[in-house]
């Protein structure tokens, strides 16, 4: 059944995530969560001991949603599909967020400079049937970055708010030797995935 208003509330702050819903025609409303330290934040995004890359994920993406979904039912807001998602890059067990500063962004490049990582996406749909996830497996080669291209990549401020560092979309894109899986996924938002859980959700891509 298709919702009357075929809309729904995006509870993330990411331009990409934003661009990629109206590339597929997707009518939303942006849902802010709060990302300060954990103990003011929406969502405390602190992984758990042991926990794999692959649960963490799907876990943040989750509790974003469930959070959103909370606010609007708190807020008394129409009770419309909440989609949040998360995005990690991971090289041999190791998991790459956002980086915290420059330094921070330039010891994750030089990681990965001649490697080959996955980025995981996980997207989660709150509505009224439940909170579904579903998760996004992507492979990345990276050729050999030299230092002096970090430093010129660090320089153009793509790599801030960005997992592991780099943006796919952007300039990085010429360190990209080789990709398998899905690009949209990678930019922070897979689009199979995100219409598989709309569509089960009500929200129709093709109405």
């Amino acid at each position: 059944m298709t919702l009357p208003e075929n809309r729904i509330y995006l509870a993330s702050r990411s331009p990409r995530r934003r661009e990629l819903l109206k590339q597929i025609g997707v009518n939303f409303a942006t849902l802010l969560l709060r990302e300060a330290l954990p103990r003011m934040a929406d969502v405390d995004e602190t992984s758990m001991p042991d926990e794999v890359p692959e649960i963490y994920t799907s876990r943040i993406a989750r509790t974003k949603a469930g959070t959103g979904w909370m606010q609007i039912m708190q807020r008394k807001l129409p009770q419309l599909p909440v989609l949040a998602a998360d995005t990690i890059v991971v090289l041999k067990g190791r998991v790459f967020g956002k980086p915290e500063s420059a330094a921070h962004a330039q010891e994750m490049l030089r990681a990965l400079s001649g490697q080959t990582h996955q980025v995981l996406t996980a997207v989660a749909v709150a509505a009224q049937n439940g909170i579904h996830v579903r998760t996004s497996a992507s492979t990345v080669r990276f050729r050999h970055i030299s230092e002096r291209e970090i430093r010129l990549y660090l320089a153009s401020d793509e790599p801030h708010d960005k997992a592991g560092g780099y943006a796919i979309q952007g300039i990085a894109a010429v360190f990209v030797a080789e990709i398998s899986g899905s690009y949209s996924g990678v930019m922070g938002l897979p689009l199979f995935e995100t219409g598989q859980l709309l569509e089960e959700s009500g929200i129709k891509i093709f109405p």
